[in-house]
C-alpha cells in the first residue's frame, strides 16, 4: 500500500513543488512544501494501512524528493510551467507524455475525503488544475492556514 500510495501522491506534490519553483519562491519554500506534503502522504497512507517504514523509505519519501527536485520529472516540469504562467492546456498541447499527477489529484482527494484526511497541498493542486483556482490565491490560502504541531 505504501509503495502504491507514495507513487500516486508524490506526483501531485511534485506539481506543487514545480509551482513553487516557477514562482521563484526559493529553496526554503520548496523544502517546506515537501515536508508538509510528506505529512499529507503519511496521514493518508497510515489511514489506508501503509507501513510507516515504507512511507519513510526509498519508495515513499525518497521517491517524493526525487520527483520534486529531479530535472526529468514531468510533474515538477508541469508545475514549473504553471508557476510561470503557462496554462494546463498550453502545457499539454502537443505532448504525448502523461503527467500522472494531473489525473491522480482528483483520485487522491476522493480517497482522502472518504477517510476524512486533510490534504491541503493536494487540494490546492487539484483546485489549480481542475477548478480554475488562481496560483496566488491557492498559495495565500495555504500560507493562511493555522499553525499546528509538526505531527498534526
Amino acid at each position: 500500500m505504501g509503495v502504491a500510495l507514495g507513487g500516486a501522491v508524490k506526483n501531485v506534490l511534485a506539481i506543487a513543488a514545480g509551482i513553487v519553483e516557477g514562482r521563484g519562491l526559493g529553496a526554503n519554500a520548496t523544502a517546506a512544501l515537501i515536508t508538509r506534503g510528506f505529512a499529507e502522504m503519511a496521514r493518508l497512507g497510515l489511514a489506508l494501512g501503509a507501513e510507516l517504514e515504507t512511507l519513510t523509505g526509498l519508495a515513499g519519501f525518497g521517491d517524493l524528493v526525487l520527483t520534486c527536485y529531479g530535472p526529468l520529472s514531468r510533474n515538477r516540469s508541469l508545475g514549473a510551467a504553471l508557476g510561470k504562467g503557462t496554462t494546463l492546456a498550453e502545457y499539454m498541447e502537443g505532448r504525448r507524455q502523461v503527467v500522472e499527477g494531473e489525473a491522480t489529484a482528483p483520485a487522491v482527494l476522493a480517497r482522502a475525503e472518504r477517510l476524512r484526511i486533510e490534504m491541503p497541498i493536494c487540494t490546492a493542486v487539484d483546485a489549480i488544475l481542475h477548478r480554475g483556482a488562481g496560483l496566488d490565491e491557492a498559495i495565500r490560502a495555504l500560507l493562511a492556514r493555522p499553525l499546528r504541531r509538526e505531527g498534526e
